[in-house]
């Protein structure tokens, strides 16, 4: 499934997702188009990612901690950007709105570092470093689902040869997307994944329904 946009207009201007939207777009740029070489991209990886290994070695959190923050505005390609900055969009608008811009920003950080813990604990062997807003993002999500059940989401079903296109009430979409995330994330453990960072998902999801209360204080 797909999200195309949702039927849920916000009734300020998303400051903060566009401003986040952007940082992540010029880190992208400033990273594989900025520094020339294939070694110094990798180099950057590894030092702003977020290494499980690293994180969870002996002597090394509090050095390495500001990687579960910097991780975040790091992207693999423009596949991984664009895929993640279209979620934030379409979605980050509506909770920024109920939570204001400060909030907002503050809950995206705290589940996006809580995401990225999430996935060095279900990895702690592994040294890839850990790198995307999706985690962050999946906070949103899960922030969304609490507060705005009801929103329709017009999605696109690719069914072979034929698409459709269907919208689906916000309390199923998000829910069955978490799920995806969940299963996947089971199978990695058993040496599946491909590469995502399934666990940084489920983690920012659940904390995203459990801060909610924190910074929502009022219900459109």
């Amino acid at each position: 499934m797909i999200p195309l946009r949702d039927d849920n207009p916000s009734s300020s201007r998303p400051i903060v997702t566009v401003l986040l939207i952007l940082v992540c777009t010029a880190v992208f740029l400033a990273v594989f188009y900025g520094l020339g070489s294939d070694a110094a991209i990798e180099q950057v990886i590894r030092t702003y990612g977020a290494t499980p290994a690293a994180l969870m070695a002996p002597g090394n959190l509090q050095t390495k901690a500001p990687t579960l923050v910097t991780s975040l505005f790091l992207h693999g390609g423009w596949l991984h950007l664009i895929g993640n900055m279209w979620f934030l969009w379409i979605f980050g608008d509506n909770v920024e709105d109920l939570m204001g811009h400060g909030g907002y920003l503050i809950f995206y950080l705290a589940v996006g570092v809580i995401a990225s813990a999430t996935h060095v604990v279900m990895n702690k062997l592994s040294t890839n470093p850990l790198i995307g807003a999706s985690g962050a993002i999946a906070g949103v999500l899960g922030a969304y689902t609490v507060l705005f059940p009801r929103a329709r989401i017009l999605s696109l079903i690719p069914l072979g040869l034929f698409t459709r296109f269907i919208a689906i009430p916000a309390f199923l979409f998000l829910p069955l997307w978490f799920v995806m995330q969940f299963v996947y994330g089971l199978a990695s453990l058993a040496g599946g994944g491909g590469g995502v960072a399934w666990w940084a998902h489920v983690g920012g999801f659940i904390a995203g329904i459990v801060l909610v209360p924190v910074f929502v204080h009022r219900r459109r």
